[in-house]
């Protein structure tokens, strides 16, 4: 299967350019940084021995920094390159990570991108997040001798489904990795299930993450223009949830006719398109990438930008969790829950399992079905100070009780870092990658 896998996207080679240039005139790559996709380097490599991150997108890459800054402390010899395939994250990457620390974007999953990667930036020890198992990337990998672990490892039981009709490639794969740390219990089991016997799960490396930051004199800002209205935030949403949570406005209404609903989508470019949708259901809504101004006239605030979801956590202390209301999995209820919100979200919740129960039991959060439940807690909570308070001070206990998960991971990375810092590769899976 590997290997048919390896002719297959050699194959397409010729075509990859020609892709990756449609994708930048659809804004979805750098068109200044195409080269990084196909392995040549944006920067010069430092001497010395080199960790090399990779994660997918925002959410991921996210979760590494508080590891990033361990290892910066602990391991000052190491230097650190991080990876990542979206325009969005290496935006963030570039406001967020420290000094020193080295952005690219990962290479395609083609043999010659790879190469000219792996044969330029030498990386002493790679970590990979949650599930970014690209089979030439991993195998060139290990026959060089790189070792690699992969932390905060995430599996649905949707994707469970789909992997296990390529068992025994995924098998392979996963047995490439000296160290597999799951994000959750039910992770773990899905993993070894696929062939990671040895994974081990010892929690979620994202309940490390510091509160999300915020621009003070723009909170300032928009606090001043929201002033006394009843105010909810929708954060994260995907299609589908911006209708609802337009048509719970349009119930909220009813008995708070001043109420703002400010609406981060999880995808900031589909604001237009989300403002169009409102705007013909009859909502006033005012898109903040248009810089359009938040007035007592608006109804629905579209906060379509990035890298500000500290600034609406802040605004609002009732947060909508998005991803939930359809079954996508929902998004990460831990950073409102840090920043003392009290939390609503769906039924679907897969991706953050046992966080979102353990929030719901400690009773920082409300499960809702349709809009009208949703517009309902959201009246309860706007009505109730006190239970408002108890739940975002609930959720901020939760989140705070998670924190040493870190000190845990850096312990289980310890051997593997500590190779590394000596410069020395780990051939002890060297020949199965061949």
């Amino acid at each position: 299967m590997v290997g048919a896998y390896r002719l297959g996207i050699a194959a397409l080679a010729p075509f990859v350019r020609i892709h990756l240039d449609r994708r930048a005139a659809r804004g979805r790559e750098d068109p200044e940084r195409l080269p990084e996709r196909l392995g040549r380097p944006g920067r010069p490599r430092p001497t010395g021995p080199l960790v090399w991150i990779h994660a997918s997108s925002v959410g991921e890459s996210l979760s590494v920094l508080p590891l990033i800054a361990r290892l910066r402390r602990g391991y000052p010899m190491l230097a650190v390159l991080v990876t990542t395939g979206t325009v969005t994250s290496a935006r963030l990457m570039a406001e967020r990570l420290p000094e020193g620390v080295i952005h690219q974007y990962a290479p395609v999953d083609l043999p010659q991108a790879v190469t000219r990667f792996l044969d330029y930036w030498q990386p002493a020890l790679g970590l990979i997040v949650e599930s970014e198992l690209w089979p030439n990337l991993l195998l060139g990998a290990r026959q060089r001798g790189i070792p690699l672990a992969l932390i905060n490892a995430r599996l649905s039981a949707r994707s469970e489904r789909r992997w296990r009709r390529l068992r025994p490639m995924v098998a392979r794969l996963l047995g490439l990795f000296s160290l597999v740390l799951a994000q959750s219990p039910e992770d773990q089991i899905r993993l070894r299930g696929l062939g990671a016997a040895d994974a081990r799960c010892l929690g979620n490396l994202k309940a490390a993450a510091q509160p999300l930051l915020a621009d003070e004199g723009e909170l300032a800002r928009l606090r001043a223009a929201v002033g006394t209205r009843p105010c909810w935030l929708a954060a994260s949403t995907h299609p589908g949830e911006e209708t609802i949570v337009g048509q719970a406005h349009a119930a909220l209404a009813d008995s708070h006719p001043d109420v703002l609903t400010l609406l981060a989508p999880r995808h900031p470019q589909r604001g237009p398109e989300i403002a169009a949708t409102l705007r013909a259901a009859g909502q006033r809504v005012a898109l903040r990438s248009a810089a359009e101004p938040l007035t007592r006239d608006t109804g629905i605030y579209l906060a379509d930008t990035i890298g500000e979801m500290g600034l609406w956590y802040r605004l609002s202390d009732i947060v909508f969790m998005g991803g939930s209301l359809i079954p996508k999995g929902g998004q990460n209820p831990l950073e409102p829950a840090k920043l003392d919100c009290a939390l609503l979200y769906g039924p679907h919740t897969a991706n953050f399992a046992g966080i979102a129960e353990g929030l719901c039991t400690a009773g920082a959060a409300t499960r809702v079905s349709d809009a009208a439940s949703l517009a309902a807690a959201v009246v309860r909570l706007l009505d109730a100070e006190d239970a408002r308070a108890r739940a975002a001070a609930a959720g901020r206990s939760f989140a705070a009780a998670q924190a040493g998960v870190l000190d845990v991971i850096v312990s289980a990375l310890a051997p593997l870092l500590d190779r590394a810092a000596e410069g020395s590769a780990d051939p002890g899976k060297h020949e199965a990658a061949k």
